[in-house]
């Protein structure tokens, strides 16, 4: 027996979750990278001609069927705090290389989960995006039920890209690396012919992401409490945020610093250039008004001077 998905199918089954399932943007999103996914694998595998969940997705965020929440970048502030507290608390150090990491090449979770070590070049300063580490629920029944990893290809094509390493993440994975001979940790785990992952657990397992976002709030709670005992009126703490956060704070450095569009494209790995620009387009816009009101206070200024 065949069953025909098309299109169509993919939308309605789009809009069913978002309006009658209640399931924010960002969770589709994700549902949508794992179908997309699958459904490339029965393209290679010639079970069928073309994915039918192309750039539905898009499609469906262009014609307002739902709204995307608005994304929101650590501000430099608060990354400097969480990077610190990191490197400062003795509990959470070790998370510290990881999320130096996810801050300072904006890697998707999935990438950086599945990075190996022979995919870095520290002499060069080079970190090789090949491929993406993905967990979820294999209900076919021609594989092993269960939820359980696997190694998939990219998100897009453009995800297979090659990332500069800036000094400051560099260190972070000769201090990974460092800790691993201290603790005499290794790899113990071969996922799909992979293996040697560097982010790995005290027991020789890779990274979950799920791991890493609980990882994330009880950071900010340790981190605010920390804060807001030393000065009850604390002016920066950690808002609340996820892994992914991290990939969109790195955009917006590279936005502040004049970074040329086309090199945070490639960079980020996205196929469609228009959405590196509405990223660029939303973080030039909140600089240009913090701009504006500098200028408004200079203007200010100058005018009680004279009144004076």
């Amino acid at each position: 027996m065949y069953i025909i998905i098309k299109k169509s199918d993919v939308k309605r089954f789009y809009i069913y979750l978002a309006n009658e399932r209640g399931l924010q943007a960002s969770t589709i999103d994700g549902i949508h990278t794992f179908l997309h996914q699958v459904l490339d694998m029965g393209v290679d595998d010639d079970y069928i001609r073309s994915n039918p969940s192309n750039n539905v997705l898009k499609e469906l965020k262009q014609s307002h069927c739902f709204q995307t929440e608005k994304r929101r970048a650590l501000t430099r502030p608060e990354q400097e705090l969480f990077l610190e507290f990191l490197k400062s608390h003795p509990v959470y150090v070790h998370w510290y290389p990881i999320f130096v990491v996810m801050t300072g090449t904006g890697m998707r979770v999935g990438e950086i989960t599945g990075l190996r070590w022979c995919d870095i070049d520290l002499d060069e300063g080079i970190i090789n995006i090949n491929h993406t580490l993905v967990y979820y629920n294999h209900r076919t029944d021609g594989s092993k039920k269960g939820c359980y990893f696997n190694i998939n290809t990219t998100k897009t094509p453009a995800g297979k890209r090659q990332v500069p390493m800036l000094e400051f993440v560099k260190e972070a994975f000769l201090m990974e690396k460092e800790k691993q001979e201290l603790l005499d940790v290794h790899c113990e785990i071969t996922i799909d012919g992979y293996t040697d992952f560097i982010f790995i657990n005290r027991f020789g397992q890779v990274q979950h992401q799920a791991t890493l976002n609980k990882a994330i709030r009880r950071i900010i709670r340790d981190c605010n409490d920390e804060q807001l005992l030393k000065d009850e009126n604390a002016k920066v703490l950690l808002p609340h945020f996820s892994c992914h956060t991290l990939r969109h704070t790195f955009t917006t450095r590279m936005c502040e610093a004049g970074v040329n569009v086309k090199v945070i494209q490639d960079a980020l790995g996205h196929t469609d250039i228009s959405t590196t620009l509405n990223i660029y387009t939303d973080v030039t816009k909140e600089l240009r008004k913090n701009e504006f009101v500098g200028l408004d206070t200079f203007f200010k200024n100058e005018y009680n001077k004279k009144v004076i």
